[in-house]
């Protein structure tokens, strides 16, 4: 197997130049907590304040593009391919807003042959420069039950609603993780709750879990509360502050955006693109490994 990081040191010397770019990935238990609908609502809050945003979508069916009322029909594995080229598989739902349909390329990453990563270095050479912000919509059908993407973005954020079940099914996630990759730390953002209070409330039990047991250090990363007019502004394909910017839930969102922007980067999460580029090639050739020999 050919050395990546000798082979493409060239390539991914073109994918520096940014290094405030932020990547955070967004990560759920499981389904139905209202990861997709955060992703696209922060993405428009971010946008507001005049960042640039791509938004890395995992989703094989309805994702963050439908949240903007458009149609995502292609895939990045379409552009590696030379099916399609990337200008037909970007899909620009809102000034300042790109969605990149993602779910079939990192379902193979880690089968990719020399010419495919170098196309796809070439992809992401064009796609990520103009960004400030990355957004990773990860999906859970991975073979060992994690994104890759996930693993290799800078910060990493479960979203967690008030429900006993999907309370469970994060924590099983951060320990299934923690203890398979070592990744130590998680943001944990509360969705659809009635107060800071009892977002808090979830966030430190939870917290206290997680580190009696050694697993992972979990910092708060807010709040969302349950609100009709959220729900309203997804049943017409619109972010909240769309359609109803004073709404609650439009404030949390603008709440987190600010906060996201803020967030300090530690030492080893300064790479930027480069390392973002080299450790997700790496993971997914390890989730691969481990599936062809599990």
């Amino acid at each position: 197997m050919a050395d990546f990081r000798g082979d493409q040191a060239a390539g991914l010397r073109r994918l520096l130049g940014r290094p405030q770019l932020r990547i955070v990935s967004f990560n759920a238990g499981g389904r139905g907590v209202g990861q997709s609908t955060a992703v696209a609502n922060l993405a428009a809050s971010l946008a507001r304040v005049g960042s640039e945003v791509l938004v890395i979508d995992e989703n094989v069916d309805t994702g963050v593009a439908a949240c903007f009322g458009a149609l995502a029909s292609g895939d990045l594995q379409q552009a590696v391919s030379h099916e399609k080229p990337l200008d037909e598989v970007l899909v620009h739902v809102a000034s300042g807003i790109r969605v990149l349909p993602a779910a079939r390329i990192i379902g193979r990453l880690g089968a990719l042959g020399e010419h495919e990563r170098r196309t796809l270095l070439g992809c992401l050479a064009e796609l990520l420069p103009p960004a400030d912000v990355v957004l990773v919509d990860a999906s859970l059908d991975h073979p060992l039950g994690f994104s890759p993407l996930g693993l290799a973005a800078q910060e990493t954020v479960v979203v967690v609603p008030a429900d006993v079940n999907a309370i469970t099914e994060a924590y099983a996630l951060i320990k299934k993780v923690s203890l398979g990759y070592a990744h130590r730390r998680f943001r944990i953002l509360l969705n659809r709750v009635r107060s800071e209070a009892e977002a808090r409330a979830i966030h430190d039990n939870m917290a206290r879990v997680t580190d009696s047991r050694r697993l992972a250090r979990l910092e708060y990363a807010g709040w969302v509360p349950a609100d009709e007019q959220l729900r309203q502004a997804a049943r017409l394909c619109q972010p909240v502050a769309a359609l109803f910017p004073e709404a609650a839930a439009a404030r949390a969102y603008r709440t987190l955006a600010e906060q996201l922007l803020s967030w300090q980067l530690s030492n080893d999460e300064q790479g930027g693109l480069e390392h973002f580029v080299q450790l997700l090639l790496h993971l997914s050739q390890r989730i691969h490994a481990t599936a062809i020999y599990a």
